[in-house]
């Protein structure tokens, strides 16, 4: 009796095992995504015995039978498919599912499009920077406000020019009062170790930036579309520049 009794303890705790890594088995496959799918169930895949039904318009139809919503969706050559999972009942509506993923999915990719990124570029200089160096750096930064980005703004200083911080402070100002139509004092300047930096913020939305540059490009496209020949003509217009070249040669001809 005693032999019996392990040996059935021994069963029940062997079948309890096989049970509880069956179902972490299972688990960890759910977990891959073998049976969870962010979809919504359509038609036969809804396991429900009524819904609550939302006509293609909009319109409330109300509480069904499952079989009565399926059937309406076949006489609309439409698909049933559950918007709301969790309500009591579900919701589900009548619509061209196909069609709805098509403009969800374009609808996505429209708004990572227009999606705005926050761009911190940076420009550096030197107190003691040449005028043309300053102009083409000033340059960048024009270009980079107008994009939409901010820009940081560092002075670097070497040697003795550590000494006189006031040389990148006025730099900085005039730099900051230049481009003042674009952007404007974000951070003010402060003094980082053997660097100076300031921060520049743009007056226009990177968004902005970003549909105004699309528009140009749109009106570029149809200048070129509407007048095909521009290019053309300029080209042939700069061929007789070639015919001096050719005088010499009739000339020692003719001799």
């Amino acid at each position: 009796m005693i032999g019996r009794g392990i040996f059935c303890g021994l069963a029940r705790l062997v079948q309890s095992n096989r049970r509880n890594a069956a179902v972490r088995q299972t688990v960890a496959w759910c977990y891959r995504g073998g049976s969870i799918s962010a979809e919504p169930r359509i038609n036969d895949r809804i396991r429900v015995p009524e819904v609550r039904l939302v006509g293609p318009s909009g319109e409330q139809v109300g509480i069904v039978p499952l079989a009565k919503a399926l059937e309406l969706a076949q006489e609309y050559d439409l698909d049933l498919v559950e918007v709301a999972a969790n309500a009591r009942p579900p919701v589900c509506k009548l619509m061209d599912y196909g069609k709805f993923k098509y403009e969800s999915a374009m609808k996505a990719r429209e708004a990572r499009k227009n999606q705005a990124h926050t761009v911190i570029k940076e420009m550096k200089l030197r107190p003691k920077i040449d005028p043309h160096d300053y102009d083409t750096k000033k340059g960048h930064v024009v270009r980079f406000l107008k994009q939409g980005d901010k820009v940081k703004i560092t002075i670097m200083f070497r040697g003795r020019e550590q000494s006189r911080p006031e040389l990148g402070f006025r730099l900085l100002q005039r730099l900051a009062s230049d481009v003042e139509d674009l952007g404007f004092i974000e951070s003010s300047p402060k003094q980082d170790g053997r660097n100076m930096i300031m921060v520049l913020g743009p007056h226009k939305k990177k968004t902005e930036a970003m549909a105004e540059a699309r528009e140009a490009q749109a009106a570029r496209k149809a200048d070129a579309k509407a007048n095909p020949g521009r290019s053309q003509n300029s080209a042939e217009g700069e061929e007789p520049a070639e015919a001096p070249a050719e005088a010499p040669a009739e000339a020692n001809a003719e001799a």
